[in-house]
């Protein structure tokens, strides 16, 4: 198991940007596939954007693709999601997610994650 902790939420206003960070803790942090998902107010959770064990597959969702990138930095047990152009359709609690047994793949289905964090709020005004 391993927890995660996610940070850098905030109110940004339209075309502005944010990074959001995952900080994991517990086993080794490159045995995981690494996954960003958002649940917005009255809808459900959707995939945003995942990442491999060694940074060398991605997958977005493609409301973010070519605004958001996902990278990771295994040195430092973190994943990071850098969120520019945002738009108020953005606004949501953002969730990483760690896969344990998908490290070579970047899955988009929330259900190959098996630990997830507390989540960071994004709000986007417009």
């Amino acid at each position: 198991q391993v927890q995660l902790v996610e940070s850098g939420g905030g109110l940004v206003q339209a075309g502005g940007s944010l990074r959001l960070s995952c900080a994991a803790s517990g086993r080794t942090f490159s045995s995981y596939a690494m996954g960003w998902f958002r649940q917005a107010p009255g809808k459900e959770r959707e995939f945003v954007a995942s990442i491999s064990w060694n940074g060398g597959t991605t997958s977005y969702s493609d409301s973010v693709r070519g605004r958001f990138t996902i990278s990771r930095d295994n040195a430092k047990n973190t994943v990071y999601l850098r969120m520019n152009s945002v738009k108020p359709e953005d606004t949501a609690v953002y969730h990483c997610a760690a896969a344990a047994s998908r490290r070579g793949l970047a899955p988009r289905t929330s259900g190959s994650y098996d630990d997830w964090g507390q989540g960071t709020q994004v709000t986007v005004s417009s």
